[in-house]
C-alpha cells in the first residue's frame, strides 16, 4: 500500500483523495480502507527510514539479535 500512496503523492494527489482507493489486504480490518492518520504515519515512517537508513539497519540488527536470544534462552516455568 505504501508504494501506491507514494506513487499517487508524486502525482500531487492528497492523502484524503487516495485513502478511499486503498484496501487493507489482511488482518482484522481486511477489506476496509486505512485511516487517513494511519497513512500519514506510514508516510512519516517511510520518510524517517529514508533519512536515517543506518539507524533503521541498526534497529533491525538489534531486534534480530534480541529475538535470537529469547528463542535460545530457556523459559522460566
Amino acid at each position: 500500500m505504501l508504494h501506491t500512496v507514494l506513487r499517487h503523492r508524486a502525482l500531487g494527489e492528497s492523502v484524503e483523495r487516495i485513502q478511499p482507493d486503498l484496501i487493507i489486504p489482511t488482518g482484522k480490518r481486511k477489506g476496509h480502507s486505512p485511516s487517513v492518520a494511519r497513512i500519514y504515519r506510514a508516510l512519516a515512517e517511510h520518510k524517517k527510514a529514508q533519512a536515517y537508513p543506518e539507524a533503521v539497519e541498526a534497529a533491525q540488527t538489534d531486534f534480530t539479535a534480541l529475538r535470537r536470544r529469547s528463542a535460545t534462552s530457556p523459559t522460566s516455568a
